[in-house]
C-alpha cells in the first residue's frame, strides 16, 4: 500500500523541483510594511496587506490594498484598489483605470484625472474642484450599510432579551407551588 503511495509523491515531487522559480520585475509585495515610492521612481504593481501605499513616483500597473491606505502623489497608470482603509489623490495626481474603494474614505485633490470609472462603495467619497473621470461614478454612501446592519443588530438583540426574559419568569413561576392571585 505505502509503495503505491510512493510513486505517484516521488513524481509530484521531482515535477515541483523541476519548474521555473516564478518572479515579478519590479513588483512590490508586503505584508504589514509600507510601500514608499519615490519621485523619479517607477515599479510595475504595489500590493499591500495590513499596510500603506504612499505613490510619489509613477507605478505602471495596480495598486492594491487591504486594511491600509493609498496617498497618491504622482501616477498610478493602472486600477487603484482598496478594502478598508483611505485613498488619497493630492492636486495634479492621476488615476490611469479605474478607482475602487470599499469601506473608508476617498479624498481627491483639484485637477485630479482618472482615467474610468470611480466606484466608492461604502464610503465617503470628497473630490476637490475639476477632478474628472472617463466613465462612470458610482458612489454609495455608509449608512446604507450600516444602517440596515444596526437595526438588525437591533431586531436580534430585543429578541434575545425578550426570550431570556420569558424564560427567567418562567423559572421564578414555577417556584410557585399555585399561581399567584391576580391583584
Amino acid at each position: 500500500m505505502r509503495l503505491r503511495l510512493l510513486i505517484p509523491i516521488l513524481i509530484a515531487v521531482a515535477l515541483g523541483a523541476s519548474s521555473p522559480a516564478a518572479f515579478a520585475n519590479k513588483d512590490n509585495v508586503q505584508f504589514g510594511s509600507n510601500i514608499r515610492v519615490a519621485p523619479g521612481e517607477t515599479i510595475h504593481d504595489a500590493v499591500c496587506f495590513f499596510c500603506s501605499v504612499d505613490n510619489r513616483g509613477t507605478v505602471e500597473g495596480d495598486i492594491v490594498v487591504f486594511f491600509g491606505s493609498v496617498r497618491i502623489d504622482g501616477k498610478a497608470n493602472h486600477d487603484v484598489v482598496n478594502f478598508f482603509g483611505n485613498v488619497t489623490a493630492a492636486d495634479g495626481a492621476s488615476i490611469g483605470q479605474d478607482l475602487v474603494k470599499f469601506f473608508g474614505t476617498v479624498r481627491l485633490g483639484d485637477n485630479v484625472n482618472v482615467g474610468k470609472d470611480i466606484v466608492c462603495m461604502f464610503a465617503d467619497f470628497h473630490a476637490g474642484d475639476n477632478v474628472t473621470n472617463g466613465g462612470d461614478r458610482v458612489v454609495q454612501p455608509p449608512w446604507l450599510f450600516w444602517t440596515p446592519l444596526f437595526i438588525l443588530t437591533l431586531i436580534i438583540v430585543v429578541v434575545v432579551r425578550e426570550i431570556r426574559h420569558s424564560r427567567r419568569r418562567r423559572m421564578f413561576m414555577a417556584g410557585y407551588p399555585m399561581q399567584p392571585p391576580r391583584p
